[in-house]
Order: C-alpha cells, then structure tokens, then sequence
C-alpha cells in the first residue's frame, strides 16, 4: 500500500436507496391502480349528478377536497413510481428533479386534502374514532415526510432526501395494500365493523412503511 493510498482512500460505493430495475416501479404501478381506479369512478360520480346517498352525500355536498384528493393522489402514485427506477433517474436527472418539484405538490395535497377531510367531512358507517385517529397520524406523518425531504434536498443531503421521500411514497400509495389487507377479512368473514377495518387499514400504512424502512437501510 503506497503513502498516498493512505492518505486517500478510494470512496466506498453506496447503493442507492431507490428500487433496483423497472420490477419495483412497476408494482408500485400496478399497486396505485386500485385506488386511481376507484378515484376515477368517484370524479365520474360527482361529474354525472348521481343520486345522493349515505355513501356519497358529504361528497356530493363539499366536492373540491375530495376532488384535490383523488387526482394529488392518482398523480402521486403513478408518476412517483417513476422515481424509483434507479437507471431512469440516473439518466435523466432534469426529470427526476422537475418531476420532484410536482409530486411534492401532488402529496402535499393528498395529505391535507386526507386531514381536512378526516376532521369536517361527516364519518360515514363504518369510520370510527381509531380509523380517524390513524388518518390523522398517517397524513401528517407523510406531510411532515414531504417537508423533512424537500429541505435535505436543499441541504445537498440526498440520502436524507431520499428517506424521506420513500417514507412519505409508501404512506401515499398505502390505500392499495389496504385494499389488500381487508379482502381476506371480507371474503372469509364477511361485512367490516369499525374496530376490524381500522385495524386492517392501519396495518396497510403499517406494511408499507416497513418496507419502505427495509429499502432505505439497504443504501
């Protein structure tokens, strides 16, 4: 080993913290189809005048929350995939950033749109206090994310940058693996009541975010 070897030593290589290849961005894909899905039947709804009911009323009566809800969201899982195509990232980093800027926007949106309607929104069947208590942990929890990401980004520490982000994708994209985490209990036992369904909502937010820590402490 020679003197300036020692004095330099060569930097050790950090893998990046996003999905390796198109297979992770692509299941997040397919996992933010399920809520895109029901978002647009529910602009379709609104859109066509449908009837009032129980299920649709508060919508119906106060739309833009809602409305800034569904398409912050649907912007947030489908383009935000995108970010974690490690190979795409590295070769166009002017997308990566301008799309940054945006989707950080989009889940800003998401998430306070989540809170306001969590708070004034009427509960439907079904929604109890623990559901409502998680949608309020969970939503300022990927708001604080967002804002945490966006100021490591401007201190130049991306890997703080990328935590932050990932955290606050996972929280965003937790209502197709809540849809997940609630079928079994449907079609083995039957119609949810509120203690049941809010477990097994939270338990969505709870899975995504253990993966998304898994993945960030591979860098």
């Amino acid at each position: 080993m020679t003197e300036n070897s020692v004095r330099n030593p060569r930097p050790q290589k950090v893998r990046d913290a996003g999905v390796p290849g198109w297979l992770g961005p692509t299941g997040l894909i397919i996992l933010s189809v399920i809520p895109v899905v029901a978002g647009a039947l529910r602009l379709g709804e609104l859109a066509s005048g449908a009837a009032v009911t129980p299920a649709n009323a508060r919508f119906l009566a106060v739309p833009l929350p809602v409305v800034a809800h569904i398409i912050g969201a649907s912007l947030y899982g489908i383009v935000g995939a995108f970010q974690f195509a490690t190979g795409f990232r590295r070769r166009r980093p002017g997308w990566h950033r301008t799309a940054g800027r945006i989707l950080a926007a989009c889940g800003l949106v998401t998430a306070l749109s989540g809170l306001w309607m969590t708070v004034f929104y009427p509960r439907p069947v079904g929604d109890g206090d623990l559901l409502a208590a998680f949608r309020l942990v969970f939503g300022t929890a990927m708001a604080v994310s967002l804002v945490l990401g966006f100021f490591a980004v401007r201190r130049r520490d991306l890997r703080g940058h990328r935590a932050w982000m990932i955290r606050a994708y996972a929280i965003g994209v937790a209502a197709g693996t809540q849809a997940f985490t609630q079928l079994p209990w449907i079609l083995l036992v039957g119609p949810l009541d509120e203690t049941p369904r809010a477990l097994l909502v939270g338990a969505g937010w709870i899975i995504n975010l253990t993966v998304a820590e898994w993945i960030i402490r591979r860098s």
